[in-house]
């Protein structure tokens, strides 16, 4: 794990906590070590001190993986126009099996010149800059965390868990991976082509008051009534106000907040369950087979049947593989 000062203290605590579990499950497998250009005391951005951190030049012998963690602005910048971090990064990316970064980290890949012709993302505030400067690469806004060969990048401060686990799992199996989300009680294990923002979590982040337990409401209720008709009567306004405000207020219209939330549960559904997708659709709201089929052809490009084979875990995975109908293309 590789920081600097003002780094963000989860991006290196939280996958390192993934890796140490893994080591507890299985020993002999990770031995954790932390280091930054300069060695001695490493202080985050929150004023977090951690001592006993490795200069890089101390770091010798054998590496399997590289994790650069990101961090404030400021840091960021410095970090990724420092000569000797960058060229230890480049250097050493020829010797390691993969190498990746967490969050802003990409910038120090992407100075290195790693992300050159790669798949990758970083925390979605900073992802159209990351293509600005690195026009030679591909950066996805969306997604959760990407591995393109030896090269991973996540998303933002707590995705660095999700690409630590996918990448336990890569070398220790699925069942290993599991235990070690259900050790650090993670609500779902999310899958790299997740986007970043649900729905709801959009929603929230514009701090929508007039509509907050409505929202809540509809997250949890996907299969109800979500016409605009019963919104505004639940929300006790008329239905030319309540359009109008919720637009305005939500950022999107109540039939592409709807849509949106529904495709979300859906995907959840066929990431994380066995049930048929009759069922999916009609606990997500869309009714029928058909419905779903539609909507996720049109928004995402994908069948339920491909999203399930590429984004579900290995245990619904190689279930529904074996059970498929052929409805379900």
């Amino acid at each position: 794990m590789v920081g600097f000062d003002g780094f963000e203290p989860l991006d290196l605590v939280g996958p390192m906590a993934v890796f140490a579990r893994a080591e507890a499950l299985v020993p002999g497998t990770y031995v954790i070590r932390i280091a930054a250009p300069q060695g001695g005391i490493l202080t985050a951005q929150s004023g977090l001190s951690l001592a006993g951190i490795l200069p890089l030049e101390a770091i010798d012998g054998a590496v399997d993986t590289i994790l650069v963690a990101g961090g404030s602005e400021d840091a960021i910048r410095e970090a990724a126009v420092d000569d000797d971090l960058v060229a230890w990064v480049k250097d050493w990316s020829r010797r390691t099996r993969r190498i990746g970064s967490i969050c802003t980290g990409a910038f120090v890949l992407g100075a290195a010149g790693l992300l050159n012709g790669r798949n990758a993302t970083t925390h979605w505030a900073a992802a159209s800059v990351l293509q600005d400067y690195f026009p030679a690469s591909r950066i996805d806004p969306d997604a959760i965390y990407l591995i393109d060969g030896p090269i991973c990048t996540s998303a933002g401060v707590t995705a660095g868990i999700d690409l630590a686990l996918a990448l336990v799992e890569d070398d220790l199996g699925n069942d290993v991976a599991a235990e070690i989300a259900r050790d650090l009680v993670l609500f779902l294990r999310r899958p790299g082509g997740q986007r970043q923002f649900s729905a709801t979590l959009a929603a929230q982040a514009r701090h929508v008051e007039r509509f907050a337990d409505l929202l809540i409401w509809m997250a949890d209720n996907p299969q109800a009534d979500l016409s605009v008709p019963a919104l505004a009567a639940r929300a006790a306004m008329s239905e030319r106000s309540f359009a109008r405000r919720f637009a305005r207020d939500v950022g999107r219209t109540p039939a592409r907040h709807v849509l949106d939330l529904r495709l979300d549960h859906a995907r959840r559904f066929l990431e994380t369950t066995f049930w048929t997708l009759d069922r999916i659709a009609e606990r997500c709201g869309f009714g029928t087979c058909d419905t779903l089929h539609r909507q996720m052809r049109r928004e995402l490009g994908l069948t339920p049947a491909a999203y399930r084979e590429r984004f579900a875990s290995d245990t619904v995975g190689t279930a529904r593989t074996a059970a498929r109908r052929p409805s379900e293309y």
